[in-house]
């Protein structure tokens, strides 16, 4: 039976990727591809050397998130995930290098290919929300340097 009939009409996306065991091969398949895509470097140094806070942090985030248990607001309150990057600069190179790692685990990891478009969308959202850090638009720094 394809994945999108096994699930009543409004199955949270948590549901519809797995689960718990679900979320946790995503996280881990992305940050996994945040240490082996070279052109994720940028985002990757951002990071601690081991990346396991960040894997589990971003796993108790994304269970409530994506309509499952609220792990992350029972262990540490309201994410306010803006707030908690600040310490960090991100921009557009960082977002697109997060949303790299993210695209490749989601492709790899979630067989629903409508569910993988609509997590993946709001992933971009997400992720553009976390840019922190002003940027001159790509036009506009060149003629700055002339």
């Amino acid at each position: 039976m394809p994945p999108e009939q096994r699930f009543a009409p409004n199955a949270t996306p948590y549901e519809r990727i797995g689960g718990e065991a679900a979320v946790r091969v995503l996280v881990k398949r992305f940050y996994s591809l945040m240490d082996e895509l070279p052109e994720a470097w940028g985002v990757r140094r951002l990071h601690a050397e081991d990346l396991g806070g960040s894997e589990e942090k971003l796993f108790l985030f994304l269970s409530g998130w994506l309509g499952g248990p609220n792990l992350y607001v029972e262990r540490f309150g309201p994410p306010f995930m803006r707030a908690r990057h600040l310490p960090f600069s991100i921009g557009v190179a960082e977002r697109d290098q997060w949303l790299l790692c993210m695209r490749t685990a989601l492709d790899e990891c979630v067989g629903d290919a409508a569910l993988r478009e609509s997590l993946y969308g709001s992933f971009s959202a997400l992720a553009d929300h976390m840019r922190n850090r002003a940027e001159a638009p790509a036009g506009q720094a060149a003629q700055q340097s002339l």
